[in-house]
């Protein structure tokens, strides 16, 4: 088995956005097991939370929200052209 290390690059906001995500899925609502299934693949998902949190000093700044948000903000723009995208679209639209 090959145990060679393999690098992801991430810009800051997309680190600082996947960290709370992780952290949302991980600890908040405990809904790690409903999503993912495959217990092998926590295995990864811990090793990039455990980097994500020991890299990120954006994590234990006072201004976590604010600077949550505008990273958000920023990554949504780049995907969609600076137009703002609902996440969850409506049966009815």
């Amino acid at each position: 088995m090959d145990d060679e290390a393999i690098t992801i690059r991430l810009t800051r906001d997309q680190a600082f956005v996947l960290s709370d995500w992780l952290y949302q899925v991980m600890f908040e609502s405990d809904d790690l097991e409903g999503i993912v299934r495959e217990r092998a693949v926590w295995s990864p998902i811990y090793a990039i939370s455990g980097t994500l949190d020991t890299t990120l000093s954006e994590i234990f700044m006072p201004d976590y929200g604010p600077r949550l948000e505008a990273a958000k903000e920023r990554l949504r723009a780049n995907l969609y052209g600076g137009a703002d995208e609902p996440t969850v679209r409506s049966e009815d639209g």
